[in-house]
């Protein structure tokens, strides 16, 4: 699961898609980059074993907060 879930654009004109994005999972800090298309690139290291679970609950949180 994870913990304390944050965002932010990527570039400061907000009308320009991306974001990036942290949170916890297993008492380990995980960030990235969330791009217009869905993609994720992490910028703490692959989440190795755990990324597809991960990558689905982001979608999940990016849709939620972002787009509605």
């Amino acid at each position: 699961m994870l913990t304390h879930f944050q965002f932010k654009p990527l570039y400061e004109n907000k009308q320009l898609p991306g974001w990036t994005f942290s949170f916890y999972f297993k008492k380990q800090k995980m960030t990235g980059i969330y791009h217009p298309d869905g993609k994720i690139e992490w910028t703490s290291g692959d989440p190795a074993g755990q990324e597809d679970s991960l990558k689905s609950q982001i979608h999940e949180l990016m849709l939620f907060h972002v787009y509605e």
